[in-house]
């Protein structure tokens, strides 16, 4: 028999047995409670976002494995400014971000991201940041990566 994967949007660290997993792995005969328990550890820094979740189960054996996906970089720009969306138009600026909030973004983004280094994934960080219209300490985003490439700004 082969793997059964079933995959779910749900808000970090707050899976239940209802819907979208419950009722999928109920007659895979796994122990429901200890895979959402694993769910909401695993999307627990994501909370007040959707995550794409992904459950693998090994029917015969009932071994199973949680994957999780990462929210989109804008996502977490507008959680950690607590705002609901990016500007509207190129003259808006809606929030200011500080250099460690996107650290700490770069950070949990880090297993869906290119980049070898901080801070190469700073600068990703940044560039949705500019288009956005979000500015990074009072400066624009164009201008803070320069600051990081000229060594102005440290990152690691």
């Amino acid at each position: 028999m082969t793997d059964v994967t079933i995959n779910g949007l749900i808000e970090g660290g707050k899976a239940s047995g209802g819907p979208p997993f419950g009722p999928a792995l109920g007659p895979l005969g796994v122990n429901i409670n200890k895979i959402i328990e694993e769910i909401n550890a695993k999307t627990k820094a994501f909370e007040g976002i959707k995550i794409p979740v992904k459950v693998i189960v090994d029917p015969a054996t009932k071994n199973y494995k949680v994957e999780i996906g990462t929210p989109p970089t804008s996502a977490l720009i507008l959680k950690e400014l607590g705002i609901p969306r990016g500007a509207k138009g190129k003259d808006e600026t809606v929030g200011d971000i500080t250099v460690e909030q996107v650290k700490s973004i770069a950070k949990a983004k880090v297993s869906a991201m290119y980049g070898n280094t901080l801070a190469s994934r700073v600068k990703q960080i940044l560039g949705t940041c500019k288009s956005m219209n979000i500015t990074v300490e009072g400066m624009s985003a164009k201008e803070a990566i320069s600051k990081i490439n000229s060594g102005d700004i440290k990152i690691e």
